[in-house]
């Protein structure tokens, strides 16, 4: 048994919105025969278990039963530091895409200390931007001319690559530093935009464009729980005092 096998279970296999729930049992099937056992589902209804159990099989069952189900995705990545974005979709606005094996030499070395989400969204339309804000990375399977591939297949590949990554890996994985949650990374985005929103930084049209742009860079310098409070402590400060300031001067024009 490899040294690292023990990583697999920082792993989870997160289902944004899926459509059919004999998808999210297959899904279940292509991750336990590669030894991960963490599956989240994210959606509006719990998904009926019969069609789901159907496709998973006897061998894969017990994962639909310890399945974590959110309604909200946001809740759902709370404890992950890593967060991997799965698509086919391409545009300006997005992360610079890789391969799954890419994907995995990225996060390898983090998996000791931290926890990573690896994300699909539903089969007719992908993840949108707006699911996308979660993440640090963006997973690309390559195809040759025809790149469509159904969730299972999607969850299949990218299974194998960690397993591969994991399992059998060259040598033990060095323990990196723990970096911050998704949670705490969350919390601080929420307020550099409120004191980015003050100062008038953010404008309407340019408001996603330039967000967008902050988290890939911060997400870059893989933050840890104190360098995020620093930076959620600096803007809560800001917006204190802008608060202050213009209270201050609001009183002073009425007393004029």
């Amino acid at each position: 048994m490899s040294i690292n096998r023990h990583l697999l279970d920082n792993i989870a296999i997160v289902l944004m919105r899926p459509k059919y729930p004999e998808n999210i049992g297959a899904a279940a099937r292509a991750a336990w025969n590669m030894g991960l056992t963490r599956l989240i589902v994210v959606a509006d209804e719990y998904p009926d278990h019969e069609r789901m159990a159907k496709m998973a099989t006897h061998n894969a069952a017990h994962l639909l039963d310890s399945m974590e189900f959110h309604q909200d995705l946001g809740d759902a990545l709370r404890p992950f530091s890593q967060v991997v974005a799965t698509t086919a979709r391409r545009g300006r606005q997005r992360i610079l895409q890789n391969t799954p094996r890419d994907v995995m030499e990225t996060i390898l070395p983090l998996l000791p200390e931290n926890q990573a989400a690896f994300l699909f969204g539903p089969e007719d339309s992908g993840l949108t931007n707006d699911d996308l804000k979660y993440c640090q990375l963006i997973s690309s399977v390559p195809t040759a001319d025809f790149s469509s591939l159904n969730l299972a297949q999607a969850v299949g590949i990218h299974c194998y690559e960690i397993y591969q990554a994991i399992v059998y890996g060259e040598k033990k994985v060095a323990s990196a530093r723990k970096i911050a949650s998704s949670f705490e990374l969350e919390g601080m985005y929420d307020h550099v935009e409120k004191a980015l929103l003050q100062v008038d930084f953010l404008q309407d049209k340019s408001h996603s464009y330039y967000m967008r742009n902050i988290r890939q860079l911060l997400n870059r310098k893989h933050l840890n729980s104190k360098e995020a409070n620093i930076i959620r402590g600096i803007c809560r400060q800001f917006l204190w005092y802008t608060s202050t300031s213009n209270d201050s001067i609001h009183t002073e024009n009425k007393q004029q």
